[in-house]
């Protein structure tokens, strides 16, 4: 008897529309064709326990059944992250699919290299006692909010939603200088090519980038910024904060006087979860530091 993977089931909402199941499984749930080939040609996709032709029409309440292998994902990577034990993880939301955890500055995503350890990712994999799927990731010395897959099979629709523009993340920086308003700054970046761990706008292999910015309360010194993605560069908020001239606070990197640990966190992401396609919004408190800072420099 073969032993699946991996098992989903969804159970359709009662204003379902009529479509067939191939399209339930391409439009509505975003699956990635390749996902619904191995799906239809090994007969892993079950309508109230029975296959059917994807061409099949779903109804409201109907109970679909998902089996993957392993084998249909491009990066099965069993093991990739070396679990901590009795990890320190601040989760702000989980369901069967995912988390939205809470980084610490000075905290990298991920390894860079076979066998490292204590990085977020090696804390969720600790937690969850099995393996993690990043989505996406934020710089070592950013706090905030992150996104973490449980299972390879959502990782492309979230990926999806990203580039759709449908998960929003947004982030608060204390910058120098006194800036004001709100507006957009769509400079692109690229690789500086005197510094390879530096980008810069304008810089090699320039590519387009959007950051949306609202300035929350100011000074004549300093300012609070409420910042927006419109694409996900390496870098982005930094190098256009930079660029405009109000460096964050602390960025060891962009900022030419830099003053403790960099004030950039994750506050919020505005979540679409995957086969619901309900939407959340989760908010990651601001750490003591951050708020301290805000006293200092007279922006709370």
């Amino acid at each position: 008897m073969t032993t699946f993977r991996w098992e989903l089931q969804e159970r359709l909402s009662n204003k379902q529309s009529l479509i067939t199941l191939r399209e339930l499984l391409q439009h509505q749930w975003l699956l990635p064709k390749r996902f619904v080939h191995y799906l239809r040609s090994r007969r892993q996709v079950l309508i109230n326990q029975e296959y059917h032709s994807v061409n099949k029409v779903v109804h409201p309440g109907d109970q679909i059944t998902l089996l993957f292998k392993g084998d249909e994902f491009r990066h099965p990577g069993n093991n990739r992250y070396l679990p901590t034990i009795n990890p320190h993880l601040n989760v702000l939301y989980e369901n069967r699919d995912l988390l939205v955890v809470n980084k610490p500055r000075g905290q990298k995503s991920h390894p860079n290299k076979k066998g490292e350890t204590r990085t977020l990712m090696n804390d969720v994999a600790g937690y969850l006692h099995h393996q993690a799927y990043m989505v996406h990731r934020i710089d070592l010395q950013t706090s905030g909010a992150v996104i973490v897959a449980k299972n390879p099979i959502v990782v492309p629709i979230l990926n999806r939603f990203i580039s759709q523009g449908q998960i929003h993340r947004e982030y608060l920086a204390l910058v120098r200088g006194h800036l004001i308003g709100k507006g957009e700054w769509n400079w692109p970046i690229g690789d500086d090519p005197s510094d390879s761990w530096r980008r810069m706008v304008n810089g090699e292999n320039a590519q387009p980038a959007q950051t949306f910015f609202h300035v929350l309360t100011t000074t004549e010194n300093y300012s609070l910024v409420r910042l927006a993605l419109g694409t996900g560069r390496t870098h982005q908020l930094r190098v256009h904060l930079a660029y405009s001239g109000h460096p964050i606070i602390g960025d060891p990197i962009y900022n030419p006087n830099p003053s403790g640990g960099m004030l950039l966190h994750g506050r919020k992401q505005r979540l679409v979860l995957p086969f619901s396609n309900r939407r959340l919004e989760i908010t990651a408190p601001l750490p003591p530091y951050f708020k301290q800072n805000l006293l200092k420099y007279h922006l709370e």
